[in-house]
């Protein structure tokens, strides 16, 4: 897809985004809400909330949820979705919240985008009130995705190498980063997420969105041979990958 944002990358995939992967992490988000002590009145900021499927969720549960996300129409989607919800553009490094406003701050595949993770994790105290709580969570190592098959496939096809597994992804790699800032771990783990596919088309477009139409139909057969092995005989698919996460306590 030929992006129409050049400025904002992630305005110009947010629908696609939002159809194909906007509540795939779900899985993850119930022992983060559990640990971080989240429930009715709490103030929770959403870090990179995307098309505002886990402010939904903290809506259901009677919590207070406010998001920021750097891209103009990923916002106007969790607006919509989330009504009432106070959602605002940002970025992890620059959160335009007051000091103390937040009971806790979930940021789900988001903390890996953060350029500068210091300052990230900074204003993520800032934002929070004394003994507040911060839930990250992201990818796990390649090994443990199914999706890999399909990414190395692609990498092959481009006669390029697979990319590595970053620190944040490997075991005791988010538990790492927070202690290092300070911050009191209070648990981790290991959740199960899959992703599923109702048919070919859906499996080439979720995994190739945001590529030009040419691409994605150069690399669709690339695709589906990849995921043949998860293909079920119903001809959806069941890719079973995983998430790290790890909630901490306010430093001071």
């Amino acid at each position: 897809m030929q992006s129409t944002h050049p400025d904002d990358p992630w305005s110009s995939v947010a629908d696609d985004w939002g159809r194909y992967w906007g509540d795939f992490a779900r899985p993850v988000w119930e022992p983060l809400l559990r640990t971080a002590t989240i429930g009715s009145g709490t103030r929770v900021l959403d870090v990179g909330c995307g098309t505002g499927e886990l402010l939904e969720h903290l809506q259901e549960h009677d919590a207070r949820p406010s998001g920021v996300d750097p891209a103009s129409r990923m916002i106007e989607l969790a607006r919509a979705r989330a009504v009432g919800a106070d959602v605002r553009a940002g970025e992890f490094e620059r959160l335009p919240f007051d000091d103390g406003a937040f009971d806790a701050l979930l940021a789900v595949n988001a903390f890996q985008f953060a350029a500068d993770q210091d300052r990230a994790l900074a204003e993520a105290g800032r934002v929070l009130v004394p003994g507040g709580t911060l839930g990250l969570a992201g990818w796990a190592e390649r090994a443990r995705n199914d999706l890999d098959a399909i990414n190395s496939a692609l990498a092959a096809a481009d006669d390029e190498e697979p990319p590595e597994d970053g620190p944040l992804r490997v075991e005791g790699g988010l538990a790492e980063v927070l202690r290092g800032a300070g911050w009191e771990l209070l648990d981790g783990g290991v959740v199960s997420v899959p992703w599923t596919a109702r048919h070919d088309t859906d499996l080439v477009h979720g995994i190739l969105f945001g590529e030009r139409e040419s691409t994605i139909a150069d690399l669709a057969p690339v695709v589906v041979a990849a995921a043949a092995p998860y293909r079920r005989p119903d001809g959806t698919y069941r890719l079973v990958n995983a998430f790290r996460w790890v909630v901490a306590r306010r430093p001071g």
